[in-house]
């Protein structure tokens, strides 16, 4: 009975408006790598799917977007029944055949390598990850470039996958393949998308 509700509720309470604004919020970031933009309408998702993750994957997930789900949200019978009832999302038993990713300890997330990285005739059909972080301000600072940025932008989120300025390099010189990145911290989200490059010291 407890996992009978913990599936049914906690959907938006209004739908239509709650994936509006939370789209809004979520193209906004994309346009604008590296800026936080608040997510006031939350959903209410079985742990240890956060809120703001569940948010983002009931505006964007759908039954033609197959979504992988990490270790700890797979053990979960209620999320997987809750992602079923309220995005009617399949999912996808290998990262390379995702949607949509998302990864709710950033330290034990797969390499980005191993998602779906879409083709150079068909860039699109890759993954974009949403990874749950703790923050967007109080981790090591990152310096980025690219569109939608003037000269240089810093943002901190944390915590991030190991080594992960690394494998962000190995993910931009794949351009135009590659994966896109959503961080959900609370009550907030910020964009990494592919064309951004990571720099040292501001150069």
């Amino acid at each position: 009975m407890m996992a009978s509700a913990e599936i049914v509720e906690g959907g938006f309470a209004e739908p239509v408006f709650a994936a509006q604004s939370v789209f809004r919020a979520v193209m906004d970031a994309m346009a604008q790598p590296g800026t936080v933009h608040s997510i006031e309408t939350v959903a209410g998702p079985p742990a240890p799917l956060s809120a703001t993750a569940g948010a983002v994957v009931l505006t964007l997930a759908d039954a033609d977007t197959p979504v992988w789900l990490d270790a700890n949200l797979a053990r979960s019978d209620a999320v997987k029944g809750w992602i079923s009832f309220h995005a009617g999302a399949p999912f996808a038993s290998m990262a390379s055949d995702a949607s949509f990713g998302i990864v709710t300890d950033p330290g034990l997330a797969p390499p980005l390598s191993g998602f779906t990285l879409g083709t150079q005739e068909y860039p699109d059909r890759s993954t974009t990850l949403i990874l749950q972080v703790e923050t967007l301000t109080g981790g090591d600072p990152l310096t980025l470039r690219g569109p939608g940025i003037r000269n240089t932008r810093s943002f901190a989120p944390h915590p991030l996958p190991g080594h992960f300025e690394m494998q962000w390099r190995e993910n931009g010189a794949m351009f135009p393949r590659g994966i896109d990145i959503i961080l959900a911290a609370p009550n907030a989200v910020a964009c990494l998308p592919r064309t951004t490059r990571i720099v040292e010291g501001g150069a």
